[in-house]
């Protein structure tokens, strides 16, 4: 068969094979910039933050190296850089001097999730989304995401009116977003009621729609003090399912989320791929403590160039789909990236 000298099978590689030539669009900076498929930009970043009850100065967190435990003017001052370089949102996290059964202090308006609600939301206004964690973990003395009964396991729906007041609460404080992440059945819902009927209407809700209970946890339960006795295993979602995920997404759309999230990031790229493929709302993925650990750990071991494994991490959540990033090196690569 005689070929066209335009075909370009005309030109035989080295093994006789047609050439295709991929790297062709791999070949300068300008290039591979063009055809990029995936964007990795600040305002798909949201910084989780800590702030302690009656700290004098920050603390350092010993297991996650360059995080700290803020006290409230620290916070002020490191979320006006974090938005100032274009982070797209904060996610605030309290750590309370007292702990109880009921975990009072998250419905306390006076508590330091709350107080430091208002400190942002007075400082910042609406230049970013300010989002708190609706949880009892950090607020009770046994360190489980609900009250518990009198057999000592997480009663749901006693729950579930604690956290109708957190959400009323932390709205009132100033929180654009809310984050229920106990993974209690029923809990968007009921929140959402909450909000509307406190005339909230304009808050929104990320549902943690797929908490996975996970060993790359570690180290946020350093940073928020946590007194866990016991596991989170009949609550939080096994990570064995996939096809469980998806019932909980239906669930909370259904529900009333404004956005859902899948929790570990980068053990779950699956899960947060069909999730993104699946739900009408915005996708967020959270790249956990332990994540930043094991990578802040290799790198200063000389094992992993830390920058290029930071962005790669990064990009891949934005690959599998997440509209939304939570990282703790938000600032840090905000200001890599510039806006």
């Amino acid at each position: 068969m005689t070929r066209s000298v335009t075909d370009p099978r005309s030109y035989p590689g080295p093994m006789g094979f047609p050439v295709q030539r991929p790297r062709r669009l791999r070949s300068t900076p300008a290039l591979r910039r063009l055809v990029a498929e995936t964007e990795l930009r600040p305002r798909h970043l949201v910084l989780p933050m800590f702030v302690r009850e009656g700290a004098a100065e920050p603390t350092p967190i010993a297991s996650m190296p360059g995080v700290v435990q803020h006290t409230r003017d620290s916070l002020r001052k490191a979320a006006v850089e974090a938005v100032q370089r274009g982070v797209g949102g904060i996610m605030l996290f309290g750590v309370p001097e007292q702990h109880d059964a009921v975990g009072s202090g998250a419905t306390d308006p006076d508590g330091i999730l709350n107080v430091a609600l208002r400190d942002l939301r007075a400082e910042l206004g609406d230049d970013t989304v300010l989002m708190s964690d609706l949880c009892l973990d950090e607020f009770t003395d046994h360190g489980h995401c609900g009250v518990l009964d009198e057999q000592g396991r997480v009663d749901n729906d006693a729950t579930l009116e604690v956290y109708a007041r957190m959400g009323v609460v932390q709205a009132e404080a100033g929180a654009h977003v809310v984050g229920p992440s106990g993974m209690m059945d029923g809990q968007v819902g009921v929140i959402r009621a909450a909000l509307d009927g406190a005339g909230l209407t304009d808050t929104g809700i990320l549902a943690y729609t797929a908490k996975y209970t996970s060993a790359f946890y570690g180290p946020f339960r350093d940073a928020v003090e946590s007194q866990l006795t016991g596991d989170r295993k009949t609550y939080q979602q096994d990570g064995a399912n996939l096809r469980e995920a998806l019932r909980e997404l239906a669930l909370d759309l259904e529900e009333g989320a404004d956005m859902v999230m899948v929790k570990p990031g980068l053990p779950y790229l699956d899960v947060l791929r069909t999730v993104a493929d699946t739900a009408d709302v915005p996708v967020a993925a959270y790249q956990v403590s332990g994540e930043y650990a094991m990578i802040e750990a290799a790198a200063a071991n000389g094992w992993l160039e830390r920058e290029r494994t930071i962005l790669e991490s990064l990009t891949s959540f934005r690959r599998a789909g997440a509209d939304v990033v939570l990282t703790y090196w938000a600032a840090e690569v905000a200001g890599i990236l510039g806006a």
